[in-house]
């Protein structure tokens, strides 16, 4: 995918954050776009934002399956085609294996994991379809490296990395055109963290306080760097300097790397 030119984008997660600035940049390409978000007021805003593109917007849980494939018909019929899906909306929680509850586990899960999956799912046969196809998936730095208080959200986005470097395999072994992305942010200055879910000792204020300062990229540059991936076709697409250098620090150290985050973790986590 050269050029993004009258491409059916869909995103999900669009109502704020990395969403609402992927929808903005991809209106600039001249993309159409079907957005998506629990968050009806919050895509209103973004919709509004994207002009002189045609804009479409739905209500979606992405942890509901039939309703994700439900908007993956509606959005083909709306559009007649569909080059790019982003499935980017997601969640966080803090908390230790210990202390988290199953309730919130299955929560990050089912969002986190499940919605990235019903999102792919979903949308490939209309993808292929198009003939110029691509699918890219959020991760995260911590898809890369486990982190202390964060192993829920570890297991989801270990999960969407995997999941999505076998689908890219398979999709060149069985020459589909379609191309699959990963994309693993570092720290964005978005609101996840506002309104991410806390275990029951958590210093919740702290924690938060503690994001916004290792959060050095903004959702506009996050954009910027998918986008421009997506068109490189990069199989693997870091976004901000902490992720390239927590990516250095595991090619480098492989399973050595945890030392480093248990004493990086008792300063910043355990507090």
């Amino acid at each position: 995918m050269k050029d993004l030119t009258n491409k059916v984008a869909v995103v999900t997660g669009a109502g704020s954050g990395i969403g609402r600035a992927l929808a903005l940049k991809l209106a600039e390409k001249g993309c159409r776009l079907a957005l998506s978000d629990v968050n009806k007021a919050g895509l209103k805003q973004t919709a509004a934002a994207c002009k002189h593109v045609d804009v479409k917007t739905y209500v979606l849980d992405v942890a509901d399956r039939d309703a994700v494939y439900a908007h993956a018909e509606a959005v083909a019929k709306d559009f007649g085609q569909i080059n790019l899906i982003i499935n980017n909306a997601g969640v966080a929680l803090s908390a230790s294996v210990r202390e988290m509850t199953d309730e919130d586990f299955k929560w990050v899960m089912d969002i986190d994991f499940w919605g990235v999956a019903h999102g792919t799912r979903a949308f490939l046969p209309h993808l292929i379809a198009s003939g110029d196809g691509h699918v890219v998936n959020i991760s995260s730095v911590f898809g890369l490296i486990g982190v202390p208080k964060q192993s829920a959200y570890n297991a989801a986005k270990f999960a969407v990395r995997g999941f999505t470097e076998a689908l890219r395999q398979e999709m060149s072994l069985e020459n589909l055109p379609v191309q699959v992305s990963c994309v693993h942010p570092g720290g964005i200055r978005t609101n996840i963290a506002n309104s991410a879910r806390m275990g029951k000792s958590e210093n919740a204020e702290a924690q938060r306080k503690g994001f916004d300062k290792l959060a050095v990229t903004t959702p506009e540059k996050a954009a910027q760097t998918i986008i421009k991936g997506i068109l490189k076709n990069d199989s693997r697409i870091l976004v901000g300097p902490d992720a390239w250098g927590i990516e250095m620090i595991n090619r480098l150290l492989g399973a050595a790397y945890q030392p480093l985050v248990e004493r990086f973790s008792k300063k910043n986590l355990y507090i």
